[in-house]
């Protein structure tokens, strides 16, 4: 008989042999996944080495426009100022205020260039053409020391008449007495009398730490008469910020006294009187500042290519 009309079994495919040929294309997408993990690599150092020279020149200009227009971090190397600012503090600078036409006040913490070579008695190093030339750019951007400027306290304005002393020892303002309680403990308002008329456009200044500090009484005999021009004014000194423990504001001092009028130019000033009290001179001169950096280094956020994860 014949089998038609039965079941017939199922025909069995052969099962797929994975051969020889099989794993070397296994192996060859492997491989060539590596390799374009390693060119992505490659292309990411090569564009951090792209955007390192902008990220410098950002750096530069954000420094620059901040040291220029808005504020200056400096470091005083001195006791002159004490004990409202340590020898090492570390002081910002508001420079914002004089670029609207503010005129310093009695009473301000403020830091100025050099008048009339007052810092004669601390030479600066001397360097070659080409070093001096990267030295002063360097520290006009604020990453050098400032070997020029000076921190005091304003005690008299234009059309003020400042002197020393009164019958109990203090320092007048049109003839109005001062109460300055941030004078260094132990120090007398001042252990040189004198009398003095401040002209038109500049200021007589004192620092606190009064038995030290070479300030303007110590160069009434010099050609400016002791006194600091305010277009030579850097800044207001507005808080401590390093160290920590010394962390705090520099509020202006409020120094109640008359109302002035404008002196004339040229207006003149009484000379150099020393008192029958022995003088205590200014430790080494009077030190100059020491510019330090205050700016914001730019982040460049990381970027996708491709499936790879931005670096950190």
């Amino acid at each position: 008989m014949g089998s038609r009309g039965k079941n017939r079994p199922a025909r069995l495919e052969p099962a797929p042999v994975v051969g020889v040929a099989g794993s070397s294309r296994a192996g060859r997408g492997r491989a060539e996944r590596r390799r374009a993990a390693k060119r992505a690599k490659r292309r990411r150092k090569r564009s951090l080495l792209r955007e390192i020279p902008l990220i410098i020149v950002v750096a530069l200009v954000i420094t620059l426009g901040l040291q220029t227009f808005f504020v200056q971090v400096f470091s005083i190397p001195s006791g002159s100022m004490q004990t409202t600012i340590g020898i090492g503090d570390r002081v910002v600078v508001n420079k914002l205020s004089p670029w609207f036409g503010a005129k310093p006040q009695r009473g301000e913490v403020v830091v100025f260039k050099d008048p009339n070579n007052w810092l004669k008695d601390d030479p600066v190093p001397k360097s070659g053409p080409v070093l001096t030339a990267v030295k002063n750019v360097f520290t006009f951007v604020g990453l050098l020391p400032s070997d020029r400027d000076l921190i005091k306290r304003v005690i008299g304005v234009p059309g003020d008449t400042v002197a020393c002393c009164d019958t109990k020892g203090r320092v007048t303002v049109n003839g109005t007495a001062l109460n300055e309680p941030y004078i260094f403990a132990g120090n007398v308002p001042s252990r040189i009398t004198f009398k003095v008329t401040v002209p038109a456009g500049k200021l007589w200044v004192m620092g606190d730490h009064r038995d030290i500090s070479a300030d303007s009484r110590f160069h009434m005999t010099d050609p400016g008469g002791g006194f600091v021009p305010e277009s030579d004014v850097v800044g207001r000194a507005v808080a401590v910020i390093w160290p920590v423990s010394h962390w705090r504001t520099l509020p202006v001092q409020s120094l109640p006294v008359t109302s002035t009028t404008a002196a004339a130019p040229g207006s003149g000033q009484s000379l150099r009187q020393v008192s029958s009290a022995a003088v205590s001179g200014p430790l080494l001169g009077e030190l100059p500042l020491v510019m330090g950096l205050a700016a914001t280094v730019p982040r460049f956020p990381g970027r996708r290519r491709g499936r790879t994860r931005p670096e950190r």
